[in-house]
C-alpha cells in the first residue's frame, strides 16, 4: 500500500471514529467519558523499571508483573497513565515497544490497525482512535520460541483519568509467544476509566498464550475491546482473571478462526464483590474447516452482579466447540446471569454447552466439617476447588504466576 493510500485510509478511519463518538455500546452499561480527565502529568522513562517506587512495584506484582532485575522475562512494557515508563526485549526474536513508536518504525503495521476490532464499534473504540494515549506492540518473529513470558502493565496513577490504549500483538508463522499482562491502579487512585483496544494476530502454525490479571479500584470503570484472528494450525489461549472489586467492567472479545484446524480457548475467572458489575464473555467464530473452540468461565458473586456471556458459532465443516459457565452465589444479594449461545450454520458442526448457577451445597460443607474443618474452612476449600480451572498449554512460569494471583485473591474472600 502506497503512502497516499495509507493517508486516505487513515482519514477514513478517523471519519468513522468521529461518527461513532456518541455511539452507545451494544451491551453493558453506558458511561459518560466526558466526566473523566484526559490529561495527567508525565512520568519519567526508566531504563531500569526496578527503580519505580516500592508501592507501585508491589501493586504491579499483584497482577503478575515483576520488575526486579532478577525476574526472568522475555520483555517488559510498563505504561503509567499516558506515559510509557519502560519498554524492552531481552530475547532475540521478540519485539516489545510502545505502539506509537511501532507505527513510526513499521509502515506495514497500518495494515493491522483496526483489522480485528472495528473502530466504529462504539464510542470507546472511537475514543481510543481519536484520543490515543499509547499502548504496546509485541511481536514474535517467524519461528521464534519464547523462552520466558513477556510482561506488560497498564497502570492508572492519576485520579479520575481516562486512559486510552491500543495494543497489537502478532505471533508470526511457527512462533510461540507467552504474555502476561496486568492492569492495576495506585492505592491513591479512587476513580478512573480504562479503555483498552487489543488486536491479536496468530499466523499459520503459531501459538499465543495471553494471560490478563486485573486489580482495579472500587470506583474504576473498565472497557476493553479485543479481537483475534487465528490462521491455519494457529493456537490462541486467552486467560482472564478479575477477583478484586471494580465498579464496572464490560468486555466481549471476539476470536475468528479463519484457517483450517485453528484452535481458540478462553478461560475466565471472576469474583464480584458488593458494588461490582461485571458484564463479560467470549465469542468465537469457527469459520474454517476443522477449527475448534473451548470457552470456560468460573464466576463467584459475593454480593455483586455478573453477566457471563458465551457464544460459539460454527460455519465450516468438522468444527467443534464447547462452552461451559458455572457460577456460585455466596451472598443473598449476589446476581449471576449466564447467557450461553451456540449457532450452527452448516451440517456436521459439533457444538455443546453447559451452564449452572447456584450456591454451595450444604451436604458438601457438612461432609468436610465431619472431617474436622470449620464451616469457614470447608467453604474456602470448596471455593478453591471451584475456581481451579485446568488450563492446558501454559508454560510453567505463567502457570505459577496465575496460580499465585488466584491464591492471593482467594485469601481475601473469607
Amino acid at each position: 500500500m502506497s503512502v497516499s493510500e495509507r493517508a486516505v485510509r487513515s482519514q477514513k478511519t478517523r471519519e468513522l471514529a468521529e461518527k461513532a463518538l456518541d455511539k452507545k455500546p451494544a451491551i453493558g452499561e453506558d458511561i459518560d467519558i466526558a466526566s473523566y480527565s484526559s490529561s495527567a502529568e508525565e512520568h519519567p522513562y526508566e531504563e531500569k523499571p526496578s527503580r519505580l517506587s516500592a508501592q507501585d512495584k508491589k501493586r504491579m506484582m499483584e497482577v503478575g508483573v515483576t520488575l526486579d532485575e532478577s525476574s526472568q522475562r522475555g520483555g517488559t512494557f510498563v505504561q503509567m497513565d499516558r506515559s510509557v515508563v519502560h519498554s524492552s526485549s531481552s530475547q532475540e526474536g521478540l519485539e516489545v515497544m510502545d505502539i506509537k513508536k511501532a507505527l513510526e518504525t513499521y509502515d506495514w503495521l497500518n495494515d493491522y490497525w483496526w483489522r480485528a476490532v472495528s473502530v466504529d464499534a462504539d464510542k470507546f473504540t472511537a475514543n481510543a482512535e481519536l484520543y490515543l494515549d499509547n499502548g504496546y506492540f509485541i511481536r514474535a518473529l517467524p519461528g521464534a520460541k519464547a523462552i520466558h513470558p513477556v510482561q506488560a502493565c497498564l497502570y492508572l496513577a492519576h485520579r479520575n483519568l481516562a486512559q486510552r490504549v491500543h495494543n497489537i500483538i502478532i505471533a508470526e508463522e511457527n512462533s510461540e509467544l507467552h504474555i502476561i499482562t496486568g492492569c492495576a491502579t495506585s492505592p491513591m487512585t479512587a476513580s478512573g476509566l480504562h479503555i483498552g483496544v487489543s488486536e491479536f494476530y496468530i499466523k499459520r502454525g503459531a501459538k499465543l498464550t495471553f494471560t490478563m490479571i486485573h486489580n482495579w479500584a472500587p470506583e474504576i470503570a473498565v472497557r476493553p475491546r479485543s479481537g483475534a484472528i487465528v490462521e491455519e494450525d494457529g493456537v490462541f489461549l486467552s486467560n482472564y482473571v478479575s477477583m478484586k472489586q471494580v465498579h464496572t467492567l464490560q468486555m466481549y472479545p471476539v476470536a475468528r478462526c479463519v484457517g483450517e484446524n485453528a484452535i481458540v480457548r478462553f478461560n475466565t475467572i471472576l469474583v464480584a464483590p458488593p458494588g461490582s458489575t461485571l458484564d463479560t464473555g467470549s465469542r468465537v467464530l469457527l469459520e474454517a474447516k476443522g477449527s475448534r473452540a473451548e470457552v470456560i468461565a468460573r464466576t463467584i458473586s459475593t454480593g455483586g452482579t455478573i453477566i457471563a456471556r458465551g457464544y460459539i458459532g460454527g460455519s465450516a465443516l468438522n468444527v467443534r466447540g464447547h462452552l461451559e459457565c458455572r457460577g456460585l452465589i455466596l451472598s443473598e444479594k449476589g446476581i449471576i446471569h449466564a447467557i450461553p449461545e451456540l449457532k450452527g450454520e452448516i451440517a456436521g458442526v459439533d457444538l455443546s454447552h453447559e451452564a449452572a448457577v447456584g450456591k454451595i451445597a450444604e451436604e458438601e460443607v457438612e461432609y468436610l466439617m465431619a472431617r474436622g474443618l470449620t464451616r469457614d474452612e470447608a467453604t474456602a476449600t470448596i471455593v478453591r476447588g471451584f475456581l481451579h480451572v485446568d488450563i492446558e498449554g501454559l508454560p510453567p512460569e505463567l502457570a505459577a504466576q496465575l496460580k499465585q494471583a488466584i491464591e492471593t485473591s482467594e485469601r481475601e474472600l473469607f
